[in-house]
């Protein structure tokens, strides 16, 4: 061993801690549908605790067909919502936080994982987004409020303004991720094409949506 050097791996408390908004777009009625409203590229917001995607958590439908069963869900885009919407297009954005800033995140989104059956949609919250009004219900979330409050709940209130106040997590949308200078870009572009995702899990899935496709057009 050479003097003065040591093998011994770096402390990985040293390194930077990031969590990760995905912002995405899956073309599907109800995106456009809001589409309509906010003009916004990206309509649908969710917070991921590692780069690859595995631990992506939001406020969404809990299935592919039905917009308005909706409420806490870990996205899967492997075999979830997404592997529906192949051409979904998306951005993903990370901040950078203290590693006790991400174990307060990660704590508060356990704790909605743990307490998800008492949770529902906020669909009156997105109108009070339209009307600039704060209409938050009581243990109703939509995807970018959801965000902001376990962002909150970890000590990161991203929009305190001295002049304005604090804006509530009810209103903050996915283009309040999108165009915050304290997001680094990582990637932009079909979320399939995302180079972290596992190859072999995205085409696995593919072939299995594609099998049940054919398999239900037979009995049809």
């Amino acid at each position: 061993m050479t003097a003065g050097k040591s093998n011994r791996p770096k402390n990985p408390t040293n390194r930077p801690s990031y969590l990760y908004i995905l912002l995405t777009n899956t073309g599907t009625a109800f995106s456009r549908l809001i589409q309509c409203f906010t003009n916004a590229p990206y309509n649908h917001a969710s917070i991921a605790l590692d780069s690859e995607l595995n631990e992506l958590y939001s406020f969404g439908r809990k299935t592919a067909r039905n917009p308005l069963n909706a409420g806490f869900v870990q996205e899967d885009i492997y075999y979830g919502t997404y592997s529906y919407y192949q051409n979904t297009s998306c951005i993903l954005l990370r901040l950078q936080v203290t590693r006790q800033e991400k174990e307060a995140v990660a704590a508060a989104i356990e704790q909605f994982r743990l307490e998800q059956e008492r949770y529902s949609y906020n669909l009156i919250g997105l109108v009070g987004v339209l009307l600039n009004r704060d209409l938050e219900i009581p243990d109703a979330y939509f995807c970018s409020q959801f965000v902001a409050e376990v962002l909150r709940r970890g000590g990161l209130s991203l929009w305190n303004n001295p002049e304005t106040g604090v804006l509530p997590p009810a209103l903050v949308t996915p283009q309040h991720f999108h165009h915050d200078p304290r997001m680094e870009k990582v990637y932009e572009g079909k979320l399939a094409d995302y180079p972290e995702l596992d190859r072999h899990k995205l085409h696995a899935s593919y072939a299995k949506r594609y099998q049940s496709r054919t398999a239900a057009l037979k009995v049809n």
